[in-house]
């Protein structure tokens, strides 16, 4: 099992192969599963995260049953149908496919954690509109899933995905990072460029807390899931122009580790501080579980 990003990346320039396929081979030796059976499992949870982004901006959308979520990425939808995005169609459809799939998670409807619920929409967002953008086969969007899940794996081996333990900077930033690797990949970057690409995503979310609404997967999970699209596509972009990070991609990844050991109870998924301490946020949560309920 490749321990650092560094021994990931080593292994790749080596063997003359790209991640995905030492992600591949690595699935096979640890699952006992054949090379199809592995590509097969995969290819299950591109399905899931294909339906997921097409559920939530089909007609009038889906909405979770507090009411705090949902129908906006209809909205983005036709917005982007003006031509007139500020930020680009490719960035925009990566952002309604991101706020797609996390509404449908928030309605609970059918997600891929990737690599959790809170984050489910950022590998969706980024390789729905690389698929359009790059004209992706399907082939190359499940190998994008196994070089996500390859780095992925570092992430979750030497720090955090869970915002419980490491605030949202473990799981936006961590899915940011994993899509933003990915991207270069896929891209025909190489395993070092993706390295840059993963620790300049890092960097640029390290300290984001986790602060849901009410204790729900809701606000703002759903639109952190867009900044983490958006981060992943232009962190990709930067390596690929040969843009560097300076702090290796395996010192971003302790750094990130140690702050989020380092944020109080309250910033860690916990509800208590944030944008979940303010006031609007707590008569939310007092209309949804009740006065008595909220404050206990």
């Amino acid at each position: 099992m490749y321990m650092s990003i560094a021994e990931l990346v080593s292994a790749s320039m080596t063997q003359h192969q790209p991640v995905y396929e030492l992600m591949i081979e690595q699935e096979m030796a640890t699952s006992n599963c054949t090379r199809a059976e592995v590509w097969h499992t995969m290819g299950r949870n591109l399905d899931v995260m294909e339906a997921a982004v097409k559920k939530g901006a089909a007609g009038d959308g889906v909405y979770s049953t507090t009411g705090l979520t949902g129908g906006e990425a209809v909205l983005l939808k036709k917005y982007r149908q003006t031509g007139h995005t500020l930020s680009g169609d490719v960035m925009m459809q990566a952002v309604q496919n991101a706020i797609s799939t996390n509404e449908v998670n928030a309605a609970m409807g059918v997600v891929c954690a990737t690599p959790t619920a809170g984050s489910t929409g950022t590998l969706p967002g980024v390789v729905f509109a690389l698929k359009d953008r790059l004209d992706l086969t399907r082939d190359q969007m499940i190998q994008f899933l196994f070089t996500a899940g390859a780095y992925g794996m570092v992430i979750a081996n030497n720090a955090s995905i869970a915002g419980a333990t490491g605030g949202c900077q473990a799981e936006v930033g961590s899915a940011s990072a994993m899509g933003a690797a990915a991207a270069v990949e896929v891209a025909g970057g190489t395993a070092e460029q993706s390295s840059e690409a993963l620790a300049m995503a890092i960097s640029n979310l390290l300290g984001l807390v986790c602060d849901p609404v009410a204790g729900l997967v809701e606000l703002p999970c759903v639109k952190r899931n867009a900044i983490g699209v958006g981060n992943a596509l232009i962190a990709a972009d930067m390596a690929l122009a040969g843009c560097t990070n300076k702090i290796p991609a395996d010192e971003v990844i302790m750094a990130m580790d140690k702050v989020g050991k380092g944020l109080p109870r309250a910033l860690r998924e916990t509800g208590l501080g944030g944008l979940a301490a303010t006031p609007t946020a707590i008569r939310m949560e007092e209309k949804i579980f009740g006065k008595a309920q909220a404050k206990a």
